[in-house]
């Protein structure tokens, strides 16, 4: 993918604190969930800040988007949540996204464009290709952004969608965040070609869908590919796969041991390849935002996500009443 993001001031500003908020804000979930605030599951997306933070920064207001379960920063980031009210839904409250019935791995808002959130290893895909042929029924302009982990990848009803896209030229990108780990498997145990982007051609291209990879710990380079494979949908060329190579700090989940990588492993990451750290050094070199800023920016993000936690803890359990909302036959 080439290059060619130029950012000003401002957009620096705006992704720096899109990212650190992720960051924050799964931090703080993370405590919340030891103390018995979270119930359930949690999923936490520390690690992969860069991919939700450039994806978003390129969407159009008509687009919509759909993921997994690991799914707060995409919910924070592409403005459909308040973080506030998604913090509430994490904790169950009634004044969450979804009245507190959705929880960690189902938050959602259809009035803003995002489906999800979705407990299902690779539901979400062809829910985001049926997405995809309303805009093009619509002509309304957009596009669906399926979000998928690379434990997704093998699953049929992947390749089912990638059919069906390619087969009614939709307008789908296909996202594929490779955080290296299928929960506690990884990929040399996953696939017998040890290099996921090599399987990309072979598994897609026979459908139709072309596909690229990028380097997913620096948001730039995200913003990159996320612009080259936008471009190609939005012209009306068919469905585009892009794998995002990233990595998840914490385990698969909160219940997760982690025994199956190392220590040394997970520190290589933090201190040597982490894309908050990448960002600050890109955005210094580049004269578009100082130390001070960094702390500036910081101090913000603690004081919302402070916020977001008193808002929460103190919003009101659902009412009795919506038990028997939401309720489809």
């Amino acid at each position: 993918m080439a290059g060619g993001i130029k950012l000003t001031i401002e957009d620096a500003k705006k992704i720096y604190k899109d990212m650190v908020l992720v960051r924050k804000f799964e931090e703080k979930c993370a405590s919340l969930y030891s103390q018995g605030h979270i119930l359930g599951f949690l999923h936490l997306y520390i690690g992969q800040e860069a991919v939700a933070t450039g994806f978003n920064f390129l969407k159009n207001p008509q687009d919509t988007h759909i993921t997994a379960y690991r799914c707060h920063a995409h919910a924070l980031l592409q403005g459909e949540i308040e973080p506030k009210i998604a913090m509430a839904e994490l904790l169950g409250k009634g004044t969450g996204s979804s009245k507190g019935k959705g929880g960690s791995m189902h938050i959602f808002s259809k009035e803003k464009g995002f489906f999800g959130g979705h407990g299902i290893v690779g539901a979400q895909i062809p829910i985001g290709t049926g997405l995809a042929l309303t805009h093009k029924r619509k002509a309304d302009g957009g596009i669906n952004v399926a979000y998928m982990g690379d434990g997704a990848f093998p699953q049929g009803q992947v390749y089912e969608a990638f059919n069906l896209a390619s087969l009614y030229n939709l307008p789908i990108l296909f996202v594929l965040e490779n955080n290296q780990y299928s929960m506690g498997t990884p990929l040399d145990r996953t696939y017998a070609n040890k290099k996921l982007y090599d399987n990309l051609p072979s598994r897609s291209i026979p459908f139709g869908v072309q596909s690229a990879t990028v380097d997913g710990m620096d948001v730039i380079k995200v913003m990159e590919g996320a612009a080259e494979a936008m471009k190609y949908v939005r012209d009306g060329k068919g469905p585009f796969m892009l794998e995002v190579k990233t990595y998840r700090y914490r385990g698969h989940s909160m219940s997760d041991p982690q025994k199956y990588r190392s220590k040394e492993e997970v520190d290589h990451f933090r201190n040597e390849d982490d894309p908050i750290l990448n960002f600050e050094k890109y955005a210094t070199d580049k004269k578009l935002l100082t130390a001070e800023d960094f702390k500036a920016i910081q101090a913000e993000v603690k004081k919302i996500v402070a916020e977001c936690e008193e808002f929460a803890i103190n919003s009101p359990e659902p009412a009795e009443s919506e038990l028997y909302t939401d309720i489809l036959a």
